[in-house]
């Protein structure tokens, strides 16, 4: 991760919003493959991968989040 992605993402900034999470690796791979050609394409460098290793009584888990800045004051509305 560089050093701006890391500043975008610091503790304070924002939130971590899974987009998807499945136990099914091919659906996985096929939801990745569906954000990589899409019309808009997702910032990818404010995007987190976590593998949860499974064990007997759990299976894995792949799991896909997106960083979501917070509103800055100037950025929210005035009722």
């Amino acid at each position: 991760m560089s050093r701006r992605s890391a500043a975008r993402t610091a503790p304070g900034t924002g939130d971590w919003t899974v987009l998807f999470e499945t136990q099914d690796e091919s659906k996985w791979h096929a939801r990745l493959r569906a954000l990589r050609s899409a019309e808009e394409p997702i910032d990818w460098e404010l995007t987190r991968i976590d593998v949860l290793c499974g064990r007997l009584a759990h299976p894995t888990t792949y799991r896909l989040s997106l960083f979501v800045p917070a509103a800055r004051p100037a950025d929210r509305q005035r009722p």
